[in-house]
């Protein structure tokens, strides 16, 4: 799978640059998609679209936009762009806007970046990088915050994780025990079931390559924390594959937009606004089981 600092190379990197609006800004990052060789200028144009179509959806986290479509003909190659604004624009988010950093996905497939995807994340997620990504002067800066140092960045995430398991509840620590050693999970209605009925639970975004695989990464890091990641898979997909699917999950996190579009679909859907925060995922996974 390709790496962040693969699908990112510094002429697609622009900072401090001035917009009149979200469109302006989705067109920047579009635009350095196109002079990388990523993409057509039908692609930031289907960018655009989604976000009429769909909503901000893709704004999701505060201050940040992670703009893309569904991959096509206007892709020629897995790429990313990042544009850091000069000020803010309004995407029409309830509560992440205003945005100051859109970045620009271009995917062959769904699966392709996944990688890439898993590690944007959690350095959007720890706020020294994020202060250090605002602050870089230069593109080559920025890209050196964004390759590392891996061990330092592994520290923090170590760190971070003993501090969010010493506050879990002991339900959920007794209960996380319990379907390590096999004999019960608990199911959402607050019973145990059998381990090896395995749960899944749907990430979703209006096309399942770009946040979706967002939330799916924040996700995953919980359910580790918990030691319920082999009673429980995570799947991005898009909207219309989500109706479909529904009936093999327990649960469906989304934006606040997406679950507009999914409507009733017979299984609970819950509403994650940062999909980059570990704590707010924790409170919906714990609402979803009831514990």
């Amino acid at each position: 799978m390709a790496a962040l600092n693969d699908l990112l190379p510094k002429a697609a990197v622009r900072l401090d640059v001035r917009v009149a609006d979200w469109q302006e800004a989705i067109r920047a990052a579009g635009g350095l998609l196109v002079e990388t060789g990523a993409t057509t200028d039908d692609y930031t144009a289907e960018m655009i679209r989604n976000v009429e179509e769909n909503g901000p959806y893709l704004v999701i986290a505060p201050g940040f936009a992670f703009a893309h479509a569904r991959p096509s003909p206007a892709v020629l190659r897995t790429g990313m762009s990042w544009v850091r604004l000069e000020q803010p624009v309004e995407f029409g988010h309830e509560s992440n806007d205003p945005v100051h950093l859109v970045v620009g996905l271009a995917a062959e497939d769904s699966g392709a970046h996944t990688a890439a995807m898993a590690a944007l994340a959690q350095l959007l997620a720890d706020p020294a990088t994020g202060q250090a990504l605002q602050e870089a002067t230069d593109a080559e800066a920025l890209l050196a915050v964004l390759a590392g140092p891996d061990g330092e960045r592994d520290d923090r995430g170590q760190e971070e994780a003993v501090r969010e398991q010493a506050v879990h509840e002991p339900a959920v620590r007794e209960q996380a025990v319990r379907g390590e050693a096999g004999d019960e999970r608990p199911a959402g209605n607050g019973q145990a079931v059998p381990a090896k009925a395995v749960h899944k639970i749907l990430t979703v975004c209006g096309n399942g390559v770009g946040t979706s695989l967002f939330l799916k990464n924040t996700l995953e890091q919980v359910l580790d924390r918990w030691g319920w990641s082999r009673h429980v898979t995570v799947e991005a997909t898009d909207t219309i594959s989500a109706k479909g699917k529904a009936s093999e999950a327990v649960a469906i996190l989304t934006s606040r937009e997406i679950a507009r579009t999914l409507g009733e679909i017979g299984v609970p859907v819950k509403i994650v606004e940062d999909f980059t925060s570990g704590p707010e995922v924790d409170r919906v996974l714990r609402d979803t089981y009831e514990v």
